[in-house]
């Protein structure tokens, strides 16, 4: 048996701008289908919203979003509540979304096309535990870290 995890992310009318966003940064594919779509009546307010939407894309990002019916305006975002303290994460947040890759420079190129539009939380650059690190809220709420695996030592 093989499973995987994806992130459902939630939006209020926002879903198909987001979808397309994250395309933008990570690749792939964008598939969305509106309430419209599977049979909601086109004057319904709601019928244009995503009830199913995905990013697939061949380097393995892969994330889901939908619109919340009867959800007309985005969540009011509030100050961030998310910050680095002397290189600790102090956070009420119940998750962040992780990409890990391979070199500084592939991440390097994900994290600039993410931060547009983001609150930065840590700058992108070395980190104790990785080549690099950083963490940011995009311009939808969601709070991201990037980093870049860091090198393990062959086995004797």
């Amino acid at each position: 048996m093989s499973v995987n995890a994806v992130a459902h992310l939630n939006f209020r009318g926002q879903a198909r701008e987001a979808l397309d966003f994250y395309q933008s940064v990570f690749g792939g594919q964008v598939v969305a289908a509106t309430y419209g779509d599977f049979g909601m009546p086109a004057e319904s307010p709601d019928a244009s919203k995503v009830v199913f939407g995905q990013v697939v894309a061949d380097n393995g990002f892969r994330v889901m979003a939908y619109d919340v019916p009867g959800a007309d305006a985005p969540v009011a975002k509030s100050a961030p509540t998310t910050r680095r303290e002397h290189g600790t994460t102090i956070t009420d947040e119940p998750f962040f979304l992780s990409v890990r890759g391979e070199t500084v420079e592939e991440v390097r190129a994900l994290w600039d096309r993410l931060a547009d539009g983001a609150t930065v939380v840590e700058e992108f650059g070395p980190a104790q535990w990785a080549p690099a690190f950083g963490m940011l809220t995009d311009r939808f709420g969601i709070t991201w870290i990037l980093d870049v695996a860091a090198e393990h030592a062959p086995a004797a």
